[in-house]
């Protein structure tokens, strides 16, 4: 059974085959040529696809096509290309120019993931009995698309990562004049507000003390979002220790969840060769 459906994964392949440089099947520095070829970038692919959605070890995925080692290197060579954040960028300016993003209405929130193996980000979780965990403030716009994320220990409170959340806002280019920003009761503080006017952004915050779901607002998008993320089980139990290699399987799912939005809400407005018959 294939990780992600054809109508998905053919799309999202070559958009990233598109970054990656060309590269010849045999070392052009080997005399006689005839050392083993260069395994194929598709192949190495799907294999993080199958390491992000299943979050099973490198060993695991690993067969006689791709060893782990290679899954490795090949995964260090691409984030240091800067291919996956890459992706994400053209993934959010396709559903824009397309769909439109709706930044008027934003919402920013925490969650609290497995952190087994510790690593640079991680910390102590307050609600897993003190052990390694891992907080991403994620921020999406009103339907729901990812803008952004940052990564903390799970012993961080949400309130100090909202100022860096909202400087992903930055990378999106014009922005609408008036912005709402939908926050839960954990960011009901004068600091919070006072950070909120001095970027010329009003705030919804839920206040503390009373029912959620008389005030909730357009905050269930960004709830809806962190467990279209905890699907891809790499994210939700991460094993990586390096913020650069949980960064990249961010901007890999945070571009697998825009282009099937995308591929979704395009399907009754617009029309291309290879369109699903049915709407996916």
């Amino acid at each position: 059974m294939p990780v992600l459906p054809s109508w998905l994964t053919e799309p999202l392949w070559e958009q990233f085959s598109a970054l990656l440089p060309q590269r010849p099947r045999y070392h052009p520095d080997h005399p006689l040529r005839c050392h083993r070829p260069r395994v194929k970038d598709r192949i190495v692919f799907d294999k993080l696809l199958q390491v992000l959605r299943f979050g099973c070890s490198y060993e695991a995925i690993a067969d006689t096509t791709c060893s782990a080692s290679t899954i490795r290197s090949r995964r260090d060579e691409w984030i240091g290309l800067g291919v996956f954040s890459r992706l994400n960028q053209i993934a959010l300016e396709s559903y824009d120019r397309i769909i439109g993003l709706v930044l008027d209405q934003i919402a920013v929130d925490g969650c609290i993931t497995k952190a087994p193996g510790g690593g640079e980000v991680a910390g102590r979780s307050p609600v897993d009995r003190g052990k390694q965990g891992l907080k991403r403030s994620a921020m999406t716009d009103g339907y729901g698309i990812p803008l952004g994320h940052v990564l903390a220990g799970a012993n961080c409170h949400d309130s100090p990562l909202l100022a860096p959340t909202l400087d992903r806002l930055s990378g999106l280019g014009p922005l609408p004049d008036d912005i709402t920003v939908h926050l839960d009761a954990g960011y009901d503080s004068i600091k919070t507000r006072t950070l909120l006017d001095e970027r010329g952004l009003r705030g919804r915050i839920a206040h503390k003390g009373e029912k959620a779901p008389i005030q909730a607002g357009k905050r269930w998008h960004v709830e809806r979002t962190h467990a279209w993320q905890n699907a891809f089980h790499r994210l939700a139990r991460c094993f990586e220790r390096r913020a650069t290699m949980i960064d990249a399987f961010f901007d890999l799912a945070d571009a697998i969840i825009t282009i099937r939005s995308l591929i979704r809400r395009s399907w009754i407005t617009q029309r291309w060769d290879n369109r699903p018959r049915r709407r996916p």
